[in-house]
């Protein structure tokens, strides 16, 4: 695990943060340098100064597939996203917020990854929405979704949680039907495109960290925008 603070986070000790957790923090700070990014965004007052607390997987893909899926394959692998989430809830999420100047609450707390990370952080996401109140759903590798735990999510919704999503897809990485799909399902649930709904489809992007990062700054301005009282 990697936390990032932001600049200033010493020197005024009176203040409070919001936080964004990262499944694959290794790339997340290693390849997409998101906390470069935030830290930029936020000294050109693009953005409210947040902490980012990079999230590494169990470090093999085989323990990234059992951490961040809900269902076994065929070969018996995969299936603990709701240990993973557990530990994120249960652990993690009350250790950051007791050593760190967080805004505890769900509005002011985000999640998010990308192909397997989007796929969890939106599982995750609709399961504890108490939690979370912001999803950066970056390429869910919603295939992997072998058993359709994510679609039964939302349609079992009995109402929509107060949740932001951006959702999207990178024109390259293969037909966009699932997602799009993905997308009016969860208008169907009273999600508003454009509000608490964004998709973007980048076009010419592949299925791959760099592109990843690339969006990066579009979904920090969407859920960190400067406010104006904030100097």
């Amino acid at each position: 695990m990697i936390v990032s603070l932001p600049a200033g986070y010493n020197k005024d000790t009176t203040r409070r943060y919001p936080v964004l957790y990262m499944q694959d923090g290794n790339s997340v700070f290693n390849i997409w340098r998101l906390d470069e990014t935030a830290a930029y965004m936020a000294a050109n007052n693009a953005i409210e100064p947040l902490i980012i607390v990079h999230v590494n997987n169990g470090g093999t893909q085989e323990d990234r597939f059992d951490e961040y899926t809900t269902a076994r394959d065929a070969r018996g692998r995969g299936g603990n996203a709701n240990n993973y989430g557990r530990m994120l809830v249960e652990e993690l999420k009350p250790f950051i917020d007791a050593e760190y100047r967080t805004l505890t609450d769900a509005a002011n707390t985000g999640l998010g990854g990308a192909s397997l990370g989007g796929l969890v952080s939106l599982y995750l996401g609709l399961k504890y929405p108490g939690k979370f109140g912001k999803l950066a759903v970056l390429s869910p590798a919603l295939w992997r979704d072998l058993d359709g735990t994510i679609q039964r999510q939302i349609k079992d919704l009995a109402s929509k949680p107060a949740l932001r999503i951006w959702l999207d897809i990178g024109t390259e990485e293969g037909p966009t039907s699932a997602i799009r799909q993905l997308r009016d399902l969860l208008k169907s649930k009273g999600w508003v495109l454009d509000s608490d709904l964004v998709y973007f489809e980048a076009k010419g992007a592949k299925h791959q960290e760099e592109a990843f990062a690339l969006r990066g700054a579009m979904f920090l301005k969407l859920f960190y925008p400067k406010q104006a009282n904030q100097k």
